[in-house]
């Protein structure tokens, strides 16, 4: 495998409308971002995934892009965007802009043109049809955000295509003249000295409308092979492409080397097992390591040799990691460090979506007015319409929506954890007096120190990167572990998944392992013997002698 500068990289996702408000407006900004760049710099990531700053109504919280050349004007101007990017450069950061371009917003200035006749140049820029023969939506494909998918434009009595919400009309990837504007876009965020990009939703660009494939169409990989040619292929840029429906055999397509798509993609394979097969993510299954265990090797195995894997807990639209994996009480603190070193000690590009380096936990807000995101709210109306009671939407909301990860950042105890000094946009998790980044700078043993370790650890020890991964301890109900493998060096990962103290009987194989303890939550373990005594969500990485 080419080695590349991203491989041993850490990536941190930051939600800029919930990271650091500088003004004074009780929304985050791009001048906040610069004010914590020192802070990123120390925990030693390398990467920066920056959710949409472009200009935006924001209907979906700047998924729906008016204006890819410009900036939201409640996150500051291009000048401060370009003032980031250098002083991210200065302390080898780079920037990934989050790329959009499956839809727009229906204030894009293209579809503003497609609105005004059937044929205006821009008309074909996005996706049209006539209405049923009863005057209805052209068929019953739904919007992931609920109801129809098809929004009617009475003027011209044509529908048009969303498959998000209704202020977000899908563009047509069939005309090549929207291949054209998009690329020479992308051309120029590349020339302003960004890292590269983070696709959203990038499998739905291939979309067979007629025949309602949605994702996955027949000419996607032919429109993102098209895509690094004419853009991000000609420089070290890095892609990421979110994939809800990526199989390994689909990560295979975007990502190997010789295929010339993108670096790596986001799957959600292990998202997916915890939710109901009928209701979605709204009713949560129990956790359950078997089946977890299954998924990551699955992955690990299949990208071992060709591909790349992303590695992530969570990120904006999922809930935090250390409630949803971990044990957001007693704890806390071991449960997220495991979760730490779990995944670091993976093959593949970590992810730290902001404040998971602090253990910040889902939120459990009273009310549905509390809430601010646009798919729990249509979807708590849609569902209490076909019959779900309040309480168990809530329940849903509260294990499962995508506010739990964009109340405001913690920073210290002060008021709105200080994020702001007036009213936030969406309020703040209220146990931030107890969990917040100055209590974890001035705390040695902190999670936040771990994670810092952890992302030390991968430029140390390329083992971590480049090392072959093979399971052990495999039908073990409540341990995941595994051994990473590098020219005849080997290090041992080992996590207890419950907050049981367990006693676990050490294979005869790997008896008398013994070597240097990289990382733990506990005490550092420096060997094994018959059995291990294992803590609650006891975690250890120890790299064994040869």
């Amino acid at each position: 495998m080419e080695k590349k500068w991203w491989h041993n990289a850490v990536v941190y996702q930051i939600y800029p409308r919930s990271f650091m408000d500088s003004n004074g407006d009780g929304i985050g900004d791009i001048n906040g971002i610069i004010s914590k760049l020192d802070y990123l710099q120390q925990l030693g990531i390398n990467l920066i995934w920056l959710s949409p700053v472009y200009r935006s109504p924001m209907d979906d919280n700047g998924y729906d892009i008016s204006d890819y050349e410009d900036i939201a004007a409640e996150f500051g101007t291009m000048a401060q965007m370009e003032t980031l990017i250098a002083q991210a450069k200065q302390r080898d950061i780079h920037i990934l802009m989050d790329l959009v371009v499956n839809h727009t917003s229906d204030e894009h200035p293209w579809f503003i043109e497609a609105l005004k006749s059937k044929d205006n140049p821009y008309r074909d820029f996005y996706i049209w049809r006539k209405p049923a023969a009863d005057g209805g939506p052209p068929n019953d494909f739904r919007s992931y955000f609920g109801g129809s998918g098809w929004a009617l434009d009475e003027a011209s009595g044509e529908y048009y295509l969303h498959q998000f919400s209704k202020r977000q009309p899908d563009l047509n990837w069939d005309n090549p003249r929207v291949h054209d504007e998009v690329h020479a876009m992308m051309n120029r965020w590349l020339a302003k000295g960004i890292g590269g990009f983070r696709m959203d939703v990038i499998d739905l660009i291939g979309k067979e409308v007629d025949k309602q494939i949605m994702a996955n169409g027949k000419n996607l990989h032919l429109l993102i092979r098209q895509m690094n040619r004419a853009t991000f292929g000609k420089g070290d840029y890095v892609t990421v492409g979110e994939a809800w429906s990526a199989t390994p055999e689909d990560a295979l397509l975007y990502s190997g080397a010789e295929r010339e798509e993108l670096s790596m993609v986001f799957q959600f394979d292990h998202i997916k097992q915890f939710w109901d097969e009928h209701a979605g993510k709204w009713c949560s299954k129990p956790f359950e390591l078997a089946s977890f265990k299954a998924v990551i090797e699955k992955w690990q195995t299949a990208l071992a040799h060709q591909g790349w894997n992303s590695l992530f807990w969570s990120n904006h639209d999922l809930p935090r990691a250390v409630s949803k994996f971990g044990d957001e009480g007693a704890f806390r603190v071991p449960s997220a460090k495991m979760l730490a070193t779990a995944l670091h000690c993976l093959k593949g590009t970590p992810y730290i979506y902001q404040g998971e380096e602090i253990g910040m936990t889902n939120v459990r807000f009273e009310t549905i007015d509390d809430y601010r995101d646009i798919e729990s709210l249509n979807l708590y109306h849609v569902r209490l319409a076909e019959g779900v009671s309040h309480d168990e939407m809530m329940l849903g909301i509260h294990a499962n929506g995508r506010d739990n990860a964009r109340t405001p950042m913690h920073w210290d105890d002060s008021p709105n954890a200080g994020f702001t000094t007036v009213k936030p946009w969406i309020a703040v998790n209220p146990n931030y007096r107890e969990i917040n980044v100055a209590a974890a700078l001035a705390e040695p043993d902190s999670i936040l120190w771990h994670y810092q370790k952890m992302v030390a650890l991968r430029k140390q020890y390329p083992v971590l990167v480049y090392g072959d991964f093979q399971p052990v301890l495999r039908d073990h109900p409540q341990v995941f572990a595994w051994v990473r493998s590098l020219d005849g060096e080997r290090l041992l990962v080992l996590n207890n998944f419950t907050a049981e103290h367990l006693t676990l009987d050490i294979p005869p194989e790997m008896q008398n392992w013994h070597g240097e303890c990289l990382i733990s939550n506990y005490a550092p373990r420096d060997q094994l013997a018959v059995r291990l005594e294992l803590q609650p969500y006891e975690s250890f990485a120890l790299l064994i002698g040869r």
